[in-house]
Parts: C-alpha cells; sequence; structure tokens
C-alpha cells in the first residue's frame, strides 16, 4: 500500500496544479488540499478552469468568476474561471471582422472550427495565465491550488515558434487547433512567462490524480511523461480511490473490489518511472461539504458508523431489455459513446455477442487507440454472425499528415510548417483523420448491425458538415470528401437507422461529462436513444458497509438521469468476474438488477 496523501509538509510550492482524466477526483483532491493548507494556517486560493466546474457543489456556496472567501475556512478563498464564457468572446472576436466579407458557409465553418475543445483549452491557458502572472493577486496567497492543468499539447502548441506568427490567415488544410490560436500574437510574451513559472520546481508542483483502474493509470503516466519532457518535473502521482483492508467482513464484491484494484497497481512503479507514488482512500461519502472534505483525509473504515439509511434503488431495465428492442430491427448503426474507463468497450462487445445469440449479423469495430476488443472477446468466438475490426488511428493520421502536407504544407516556410505538424498532432485532428475510416464501416450497415465502440463527437460532426458547405462554396480541391461522409451525417442523424448509447457511471463527473455529451451530440441534430448506467453497487447485494453507503450515494445520480432525458435508460450492476471471453460478457446480458 502507498503512503497517504497528506500536506503535512511546509515545503510546498506556491502554486499546485492538479490534473488527470475526468472522474478521477481532481476537483475533490483540490478543495480537500485546499482546506488542510488553510486550516495549517495559510492563505489559500482555488481556482477552476474547468468548464463544468463544481466548485460551487463541492464547497456549497456560488463561486463567481472572481475571488470570494470560503465560509467556515479562514484563509482560503476561490474563483470559476469559465473557458467557455472566454472562449465565446474570443470567438467573436477571431470571427465578427470578417461577418460582413466572407459567405455564410465560410462564416459557419470559422465558427465550428472555434468550437471544440482545443479553443477552450487555449482559453483556459488564457485565463490562469492571467492570474499566475498578476502579482496584485499572487503575492496575497501563500498557495495557488489550480483544479485542472494544462495539457501537453497546449504546452507544445504555445512553443511553437510560428504559433504568433500570421500563418493562420494563409492556411486551408482546416485543421483543427490552428483556429484557437489565430490572433494571440498580442499575448506571448504573457504566456512565455507563465510556462517559465510552470517549469519552475521551486515555484510549481504538478499533482497527477488517477484512479486504480487500467485506463486512467495508463493516461496519468502517458501524461506525466509529457509534461515532464515539457519541462514540469516537479511531479506527484495520487492514486484515488484505494479500498483500504480496514473491515474484515467477507463480502464477495469487496473481496473481487480489492483484487481487481491491486492486479492493475502491480506495474504502477515501473510505469510511472520513479515518481512520488501516494493514495487517497474510497471513502463512502459524496465529497461535498467542508467536514466531508476535512475527512476525506483522515479518513478510517475502522471507525466508520455501520448504521446505513437504505433506500430503494430505482427500478430500471438491465442489458437484456435493451437488445431485445434493438433485435427488433434487421440492421443498423450502433455507437457506444462516453469518456473513457466507463466501460464502453466491454458494453458494445457484450451487446454484439447479445444480438449474435438472437441470429443477428453484427460487425463490431472501434476507434478508440486504447480499446483492445481482442482483450475482452478471443479469436475463436467470432462467427460468420460475428465479424471484429480496429479503425487504427495512428494509421489513419499518418495518411491524413501525409495528405495536408503535400498539399497544404506544400509551400510554407520552417516555422509555419512546424506549427502544422503540431497542429496534426492534436486530439481533434485524429478525430477527423479516423473519420473517413469510420464512414467506409458504417455503409455496412445497409445489410448488418454495425456496433461501434467510441464515435466521433458532435463537434467533429459538425466540423465536417461545415466543411462540406466550405469545400463546395469555395471549390477547394484540398480535403475533398468523400460520399461515404457527405452521406454518414443523414444517416446518424435517422434513428431509424442509427441507436446512439451513451455509458457513464453512477458518479458526479462521469453522470455530469454525459449530460454535456448529449448536449454536443444535439448541436448536431443527433439524440441518443440509450443512456447505460455502468458499474453500479447500488445494483449489487454488497454488505461491506463502505461500499453499501456507496451504493446510497450513487441514487442520487441515476435519480438525476432518469429525470434528465425521455431516453431509455439501462442499469449494470457492478460484477466481480474478470470480463473476458464470451460467457462473461453474455453475464452482462443475463445479469439484471
Amino acid at each position: 500500500m502507498y503512503p497517504r496523501f497528506t500536506l503535512e509538509s511546509d515545503e510546498w510550492t506556491p502554486f499546485i496544479f492538479f490534473t488527470g482524466k475526468g472522474g478521477v477526483g481532481k476537483t475533490s483532491t483540490a478543495c480537500a488540499a485546499a482546506v488542510s493548507l488553510a486550516d495549517k494556517g495559510k492563505r489559500v486560493l482555488i481556482v477552476s478552469t474547468d468548464p463544468a466546474s463544481n466548485l460551487q457543489d463541492v464547497f456549497g456556496v456560488e463561486i463567481p468568476s472572481s475571488i470570494i472567501e470560503i465560509p467556515s475556512v479562514p484563509g482560503l478563498k476561490a474563483i470559476n474561471l469559465n473557458p467557455e464564457d472566454a472562449a465565446k468572446a474570443y470567438r467573436e472576436k477571431v470571427i465578427d471582422p470578417y461577418r460582413n466579407t466572407f459567405p455564410e458557409p465560410v462564416i459557419v465553418q470559422m465558427e465550428e472550427q472555434l468550437s471544440g475543445a482545443c479553443t477552450v483549452e487555449i482559453a483556459a491557458f488564457d485565463e490562469f495565465a492571467n492570474l499566475l502572472t498578476k502579482e496584485s493577486v499572487v503575492s496575497q496567497f501563500d498557495h495557488i491550488l489550480f483544479d485542472t492543468a494544462p495539457t501537453g499539447h497546449t504546452l507544445r502548441l504555445l512553443k511553437l515558434p510560428s504559433a504568433w506568427s500570421g500563418f493562420l490567415k494563409e492556411s486551408t488544410h482546416g485543421a483543427s487547433c490552428l483556429g484557437p490560436l489565430s490572433g494571440l500574437g498580442e499575448k506571448k510574451s504573457l504566456y512565455e512567462e507563465t510556462v517559465a513559472a510552470l517549469s519552475n520546481k521551486n515555484r510549481t508542483t504538478l499533482v497527477i490524480v488517477t484512479r486504480p483502474e487500467k485506463g486512467t493509470i495508463q493516461e496519468g503516466a502517458r501524461a506525466a511523461r509529457e509534461l515532464y519532457e515539457l519541462g514540469l518535473t516537479n511531479q506527484m502521482v495520487v492514486i484515488n480511490g484505494l479500498l483500504e483492508r480496514g473491515h474484515t467482513i467477507d463480502d464477495d464484491i469487496a473481496n473481487a473490489f480489492t483484487r481487481k484494484q491491486q492486479k492493475v497497481l502491480e506495474g504502477a512503479d515501473k510505469l510511472f518511472s520513479g515518481l512520488p507514488l501516494l493514495h487517497l482512500p474510497y471513502v463512502p461519502f459524496a465529497l461535498t461539504g467542508i467536514e466531508s472534505l476535512r475527512e476525506f483525509f483522515n479518513f478510517d473504515g475502522d471507525t466508520m458508523d455501520e448504521k446505513l439509511e437504505e433506500k430503494q434503488v430505482p427500478s430500471l431495465p438491465g442489458l437484456s431489455g435493451m437488445i431485445d428492442q434493438l433485435a427488433q430491427k434487421s440492421h443498423g448503426v450502433i455507437m457506444t459513446m462516453g469518456k473513457g474507463g466507463v466501460g464502453k468497450t466491454t458494453l458494445a462487445a457484450s451487446i454484439a455477442l447479445g444480438l449474435v445469440q438472437k441470429g443477428k449479423k453484427v460487425h463490431l469495430t472501434t476507434t478508440d487507440p486504447a480499446a483492445h476488443i481482442t482483450e475482452v472477446l478471443y479469436h475463436n468466438e467470432f462467427s460468420d454472425l460475428l465479424t471484429v475490426s480496429k479503425i487504427d488511428p495512428e494509421k489513419e493520421v499518418t495518411s491524413y499528415r501525409k495528405e495536408v502536407l503535400e498539399t497544404a504544407g506544400k509551400e510554407l516556410d520552417g516555422d509555419s510548417l512546424a506549427y502544422l505538424e503540431e497542429d496534426l498532432n492534436s486530439p481533434c485532428t485524429e478525430e477527423i483523420a479516423i473519420f473517413q475510416a469510420f464512414a467506409n464501416v458504417v455503409e455496412r450497415a445497409d445489410g448488418e448491425f454495425v456496433i461501434i465502440d467510441t464515435a466521433p463527437t458532435g463537434h467533429t460532426l459538425l466540423l465536417l458538415d461545415a466543411s462540406q458547405s466550405f469545400t463546395k462554396e469555395l471549390e477547394r480541391t484540398a480535403g475533398d470528401i468523400p460520399s461515404s461522409v457527405k452521406s454518414l451525417l443523414p444517416r446518424l442523424r435517422n434513428r431509424e437507422e442509427t441507436d446512439v448509447v451513451i455509458v457513464t457511471l453512477p458518479e458526479a463527473t462521469p453522470v455530469l461529462e454525459a449530460i454535456r455529451l448529449q448536449d454536443d451530440l444535439e448541436r448536431a441534430n443527433i439524440t441518443p436513444g440509450w443512456w447505460i448506467i455502468n458499474q453500479s453497487l447500488a445494483a449489487t447485494n454488497t454488505k461491506h458497509p463502505i461500499l453499501r453507503k456507496r451504493a446510497i450515494t450513487e441514487i442520487k445520480w441515476i435519480e438525476r438521469l432518469r429525470g434528465q432525458a425521455e431516453n431509455q435508460i439501462a442499469l449494470i450492476p457492478w460484477i466481480k468476474e474478470e470480463l473476458v471471453g464470451g460467457k462473461a460478457l453474455l453475464s452482462i446480458v443475463s445479469k439484471e438488477k
């Protein structure tokens, strides 16, 4: 067991950044750390640059975009910087001069180009850069904690010389991250000062928050390596949510829970290359309110009051009811979507096997670079009714990069070419690069079910839709769009042909992110037909006091999704068996609450 994460030392740097995948507990950890430091007499400011910030939920007070005091914690102040608001203002600043010059389809493309995650990423950096370099603010505090650190992609972009050139105005290749940096030349010195502060180990500590789950551990290690290479060397890793072995109760769910966590952590020391590894406990209570935050760092499961207030678990169907309904069609597209770590790949494979059991012909594919269908489904389980493929992002990006560099990159100087190459490494560009392969796979749905693990976001769909208008309007030859892509969006918008399934967990961050995903899809006129709430402890019979109490807290989020939309919802219990192989995957289909 790794040591507990505490803030007992007086050697903490002035700036502390918390980073990690969605749902790992960044905000909870940052807030608990802020309270702990303030309780030690430090002057502390906590800053959120997360568009879906829930600082106000955690502290129980409204937190605006100006600094306020947190009641009952002397010395602690907070501010919510909303990069989406900043991104909106930035979009208008960039686009407004062209509104009376360019045709409407071009303006539509520009608006969508500046609507993606990369624009918000840059806007977030801009927000905390302004704060980080403002001496009148910094001098008031011993520590400033940031909930959500800049990504390696943002920092790489900002270090490229051509990020500050006029190259942007000349680019026609349509890649995704050029737009967000246009017009930022006046902020070059500000951003250089910010990057220098981030790289100073005496001023900045980077806390990488992860969970004892395979995907989040791997993503955390990748982020640690990338940020280290960019100069953020003062790092530590906090593994959040370890079920400590305090209770001796013999509970099958708890025993399996612990075994799975320990297996995931077996290679963690090597994966994080000698970085300090610490842990925080799996707690049964919601991390909202000051007292809960104080208890988080000091939680002792042995002394927990085992009296539980039982609540009725909402009655929802399992996966079998969903498959019965899907099987009423003879063919179609089924897309499983959601954030990493929610179980999309496993559930996509289970749905595929469930439909095969009903005699349906199914093609299962993934566009997720971290997903390995063959790790959950054995080769000898493929059949005439079930075929499997993988769209390899690396292969598709290589092909796309080559095409763009041979056209748009032909006449560029060294700096501009370097910038273009960096842009083509962005996550957004990867989505666009694999889109043609995705469209070709979807065409198979004319004669069978095509199940896609991880589909393009609404932003990518709209960007490509806008690109069609842009290409048509200006008769561009570069980036010509195949017919399979042109016919794709109407197919995905047709609920008779396509079923979109959003997968989430019954916890705050995954649910809120899933709701944002639904909003994103609806911008592209795509309405999800199903939600799957996966890995629910509330749907098990665990008697372990910590897990049972945690199960009760899930009910709030299950109820939230029931009232979110008219969508149909399936509830899947936390399953103690390893979900590998057809028999195990079909057990998900047969398990009802």
